[in-house]
C-alpha cells in the first residue's frame, strides 16, 4: 500500500532533530541504538556518556539491556549487524544508484519502470529493500520521503535511518509543512516548485533521485557519486555542487 500526502498545511517551527514524543519503531529495533547514538554526536545533542540521551535512545538502550539480559539477543551478533549496516551497507550504495542513473539513460529508464529490479541488478538487495520506487526531482517538483507510522527506510541503499527520520516531529511535520522542514535542513526551493511527500510503508520504500548538478558533464560514476548525499536521497537535501568541499567519497 502506498501512502502519499498533500504538501499543504499549517506551519510549525519545531526542528526535525527535536527528541520524539514516542517512536514505536524503537521498541522493535534494538539494533538502532549504536547508530542513533553516532548521529546524535554529529548533531550535537549527546555527549556520548549517557547523561544526555534522548527519550528514544534511553528507551532503546533499556530494551536492548533487557533483551541481552534475558538471552534473547546476542551482543556479538548485534555488533556484527550494526557493523554491516554502518560500514558495508549505507548511503554510498544509493549514491551509486543515483550516479548510474545520471550517467546511463538506459539504466535511468529501467529505474523509472522497475526500481526494485534495477537496484537489485547492482547487488543491493536485502531486508527493507524488497520493493523500491524511485522518484525523480525536477525543477517543477521536489520529492521528500517520510514514514508517518514508524521509520520504514530502504536499508540496502541508504543503510540505517538517521535519528531525525524516526522522530515524531519529522514524521508529523513532513506531511503538514514540508517546506518548513526543508528550511530547517537549509533547503530553500522556489515557490513554484511543488513538494511531493511520499509515505514509506512496510511494502514500499522510496529513493529520491536528486537533480544532477550543472557542470558535471563527462564526470565518471565515481565522481558523480561523491555529490550524492544521504539527505538528497531522502529529499531533505540537494545534490552537492561540483566544487563542494564536503563531497562524499565513493
Amino acid at each position: 500500500m502506498t501512502r502519499e500526502h498533500d504538501a499543504s498545511g499549517p506551519e510549525s517551527h519545531r526542528p526535525p532533530g527535536t527528541p520524539p514524543d514516542r517512536d514505536p519503531h524503537a521498541q522493535t529495533h534494538a539494533h538502532s541504538h549504536a547508530h542513533s547514538h553516532a548521529h546524535n554526536h554529529a548533531h550535537g545533542h549527546d555527549d556520548g556518556h549517557g547523561s544526555h540521551l534522548s527519550e528514544t535512545e534511553a528507551r532503546v538502550r533499556a530494551l536492548e539491556s533487557i533483551l541481552v539480559e534475558k538471552g534473547y539477543v546476542d551482543p556479538a551478533a548485534l555488533d556484527v549487524l550494526i557493523e554491516t549496516y554502518e560500514t558495508h551497507v549505507g548511503p554510498h550504495n544509493g549514491a551509486h544508484v543515483v550516479a548510474r542513473a545520471w550517467s546511463d539513460p538506459d539504466f535511468a529508464d529501467w529505474l523509472r519502470r522497475d526500481a526494485s529490479a534495477a537496484i537489485h541488478a547492482l547487488g543491493y538487495v536485502g531486508r527493507q529493500g524488497e520493493h523500491m520506487v524511485a522518484v525523480w526531482n525536477t525543477p517543477e517538483e521536489h520529492n521528500m520521503v517520510v514514514c508517518t507510522l514508524c521509520s520504514c527506510y530502504p536499508w540496502p541503499v541508504l543503510g540505517l535511518p538517521p535519528v531525525w527520520y524516526k522522530s515524531a516531529p519529522y514524521r508529523s511535520r513532513a506531511v503538514r509543512d514540508p517546506r518548513g522542514v526543508l528550511a530547517d535542513f537549509g533547503v530553500a526551493l522556489p515557490e513554484a516548485t511543488r513538494i511531493r511527500v511520499w509515505d514509506s510503508t512496510a511494502e514500499i520504500r522510496y529513493l529520491v533521485i536528486p537533480m544532477r548538478p550543472e557542470g558535471t558533464e563527462g564526470w565518471s560514476e565515481a565522481e558523480l557519486a561523491r555529490l550524492v548525499t544521504r539527505d538528497s536521497m531522502i529529499g531533505t537535501g540537494l545534490a552537492l555542487a561540483p566544487d563542494a568541499p564536503d563531497a562524499v567519497h565513493p
